[in-house]
C-alpha cells in the first residue's frame, strides 16, 4: 500500500465545538426555535431520535446535558476561545484522553480572588468551566510523612496516577482532624430578588423554600416527568431576597424563562435574577477546629444554639471587619461554613482566616481531597451521579421532596413513586482489594452480566479503601458482590450501606 498513489480524494466539512459535543436544545432568546448542530454521522441517529422526542413529547429519553445548547460559560462564547478550542478538538478527536486531562490553552481566563495565595502555596491547577481550580497544594507535601498508617495512600496504576498526588490524602486528613480552606468560588450563585421571588422558587423546587429569612434549603428542580434537572441550595437572605447555589448556565436560562412566564401571568409577581458568581467569592472553612479559628476574627455567634448558626441556616456577619454572608453547609461532611463576600474583599478574607488558623494547623485543600470526602459522605454531584434520566428516589435524594407539597414542576410525575417502586438505584460500592482505584464510567457486572456503570469514584482516605457510586438494578442489595471492569480487568466490589462516614450526622451538627 505504501507504493499506491492516491488518485481521488475529498475534503469534508466538520463541525467542532469548544468541548467537542453537539449543540442541541431550545434557543434561550427565541421561543419555539430548536437547534441541532455540530452533529457527526456517528451521533446522527441518536440526536435525531432525541430531537424528535423533544419536539413531540417535550423530553428526550436520554439526558442531553452533554450537548445542551446553553451549557457554555460566557467567556467560552468569545470568537477567540471558540476558534482555539475547536481547532484543538480537531487535533485530538481520536486521541485517548484522560478524564481529568486539562486543556493547555487558553488558561487563566477565570481565577478567584484567592489565586495569588494559592500559587504561593504551590497549587496544582486544573480547569473547569474556564475556572482555574486547585486540586492539591505542594505546600502540604511535608504532611504526607506525618500521616497515620491507616491514612497513608495506596500505590496506584499508571492511569489513575495521572493528575493525582498523594498530597490529597494529607489534605483529607487535615480536613477531618483540624481545619481546611476550600475555594468554592467557581460554583454558580444567583441572586433572586423581588415580590415574586418566593413564588417563582416555590413552583420550580421540590422543597419548601418559603421558610423565614435565615433558612437554607437543599432542593431539586425537576422536569415534567420527574427527572432531576438540577439540585440547588436556596438561602432566604431577606423576605424578598434569595441566594441560589446552582450547577451552571443552563440553570440560569431555565430560571430566567420561568420568571418571565410568571410575570406575564401576574405582573405584580416580578423578580430579577442576577448571576453574582464573578462579583463574589466563597471559602469553605471546614473541620473540627474551625470554631476556634473563627472566634479569633469575629464577634458573631457561630454556635449551634438558636442565637448562633445552626445547620442549614444563614446570616450576615463580619469576619475581621469584612462583611460576609455565611451559611452552615458542608459538602465534605465536617463542621463549618460556606463564607461569601464580594470579590474585592476576597483576598483579605483569605488572609484573615489563614492567619487566625495557624495555631490550629489550618491548610488550603484542593478538589481531589474534596471529591473523596464528599463521596465518603454520600453527597451527589449533579451531572455525574444524576440527571434527567433519574428521579429523586432512584438517585437517593428523595429526602429533598417535601411531603405534601403540591404545585411544583414534576410533582404529578412523582405521585406513586418511592424508593420501593424504583427499578434502579444509585448504590455505594467499596472495592474489596482495598487498592484498585477506578475513575468513573466503568461498566459494572452482577452475576457475570453487565448491570450498570460507575458515576463517581475516589480513594476514600477516611476508611482506607477505594469507593465508587454506580447505577444498578434495584434487585441488587446491600452486601451483594459486583465487579467493575477496569482496563479489561474485573475488580470485585461490595454494595454497601451509605453514607460511609458519619451516618449520625454528629460531625456536621456539632
Amino acid at each position: 500500500m505504501d507504493e499506491v498513489e492516491i488518485e481521488d480524494g475529498f475534503n469534508g466539512i466538520f463541525s467542532f465545538t469548544p468541548d467537542g459535543g453537539s449543540l442541541v436544545g431550545h434557543a434561550p432568546n427565541l421561543e419555539g426555535f430548536y437547534v441541532a448542530e455540530a452533529v457527526w454521522v456517528t451521533h446522527s441517529a441518536g440526536i435525531a431520535r432525541a430531537v424528535a422526542e423533544v419536539l413531540t413529547t417535550g423530553k428526550s429519553q436520554i439526558d442531553l446535558g452533554a450537548v445542551e445548547l446553553n451549557r457554555f460559560e460566557e467567556v467560552q462564547l468569545t470568537s477567540s476561545y471558540v476558534k482555539e478550542t475547536s481547532m484543538q478538538n480537531f487535533v485530538e478527536i481520536y486521541d485517548i484522553m484522560h478524564p481529568l486531562q486539562p486543556r493547555e490553552s487558553p488558561r487563566n481566563l477565570r481565577v478567584s480572588p484567592f489565586h495569588a495565595r494559592q500559587k504561593e502555596l504551590g497549587a496544582y491547577f486544573l480547569e473547569g468551566g474556564a475556572w482555574e481550580r486547585p486540586y492539591w497544594f505542594e505546600a502540604n507535601e511535608k504532611l504526607v510523612k506525618d500521616l497515620p498508617e491507616e491514612w497513608k495512600p495506596k500505590d496506584r496504576d499508571a492511569w489513575s496516577s495521572r493528575y493525582y498526588s498523594p498530597i490529597a490524602a494529607a489534605e483529607a486528613w487535615k480536613t477531618r482532624t483540624a481545619a481546611a480552606m476550600y475555594d468554592m468560588t467557581p460554583l454558580r450563585r444567583l441572586e433572586v430578588y423581588g415580590p415574586g421571588a418566593v413564588d417563582l422558587l416555590q413552583r420550580v423546587s421540590t422543597g419548601d423554600v418559603g421558610k423565614k429569612p435565615g433558612a437554607v434549603t437543599y432542593t431539586l428542580w425537576l422536569d415534567d416527568r420527574g427527572g432531576i434537572k438540577s439540585d440547588v441550595t436556596v438561602a432566604r437572605i431577606e423576605d424578598q431576597l434569595f441566594q441560589v447555589g446552582c450547577n451552571g448556565p443552563v440553570d440560569l436560562v431555565f430560571l430566567n424563562k420561568e420568571a418571565a412566564k410568571q410575570m406575564q401571568e401576574d405582573p405584580t409577581k416580578w423578580c430579577t435574577i442576577r448571576d453574582i458568581t464573578s462579583g463574589t467569592c466563597c471559602i469553605g472553612l471546614w473541620g473540627p477546629k474551625v470554631r476556634e479559628i473563627i472566634s479569633k476574627v469575629s464577634q458573631d455567634d457561630f454556635s449551634s444554639t438558636a442565637k448562633g448558626l445552626r445547620y442549614f441556616r444563614t446570616k450576615r456577619a463580619y469576619i475581621a471587619g469584612i462583611p460576609v454572608t455565611i451559611m452552615r453547609l458542608s459538602y465534605v461532611g465536617e463542621l463549618g461554613w460556606e463564607i461569601y463576600t464580594t470579590a474585592d474583599r476576597g483576598q483579605a478574607l483569605w488572609d484573615a482566616l489563614w492567619e487566625a488558623g495557624q495555631e490550629q494547623g489550618i491548610i488550603a485543600a484542593g478538589r481531589t481531597a474534596f471529591n473523596a470526602l464528599r463521596l465518603e459522605k454520600g453527597y451527589r454531584s449533579w451531572g455525574s451521579d444524576m440527571n434527567t434520566e433519574h428521579d429523586p428516589y432512584e438517585a437517593g435524594v428523595g429526602f429533598a421532596v417535601k411531603a405534601g407539597k403540591v404545585g411544583y414542576y414534576g410533582q404529578a410525575a412523582l405521585e406513586g413513586r418511592s424508593v420501593e417502586t424504583a427499578k434502579k438505584r444509585l448504590r455505594c460500592l467499596v472495592v474489596d482489594d482495598g487498592s484498585s482505584v477506578v475513575l468513573g464510567r466503568e461498566p459494572v457486572f452482577a452475576g457475570g452480566k453487565p448491570s450498570g456503570y460507575v458515576t463517581s469514584a475516589a480513594f476514600a482516605y477516611t476508611i482506607g479503601k477505594p469507593i465508587a457510586y454506580a447505577w444498578l438494578p434495584s434487585s441488587i442489595n446491600e452486601e451483594d458482590k459486583v465487579e467493575i471492569e477496569y482496563f479489561g480487568k474485573r475488580v470485585e466490589a461490595t454494595v454497601t450501606a451509605e453514607p460511609l462516614f458519619d451516618p449520625s450526622m454528629s460531625r456536621l451538627r456539632g
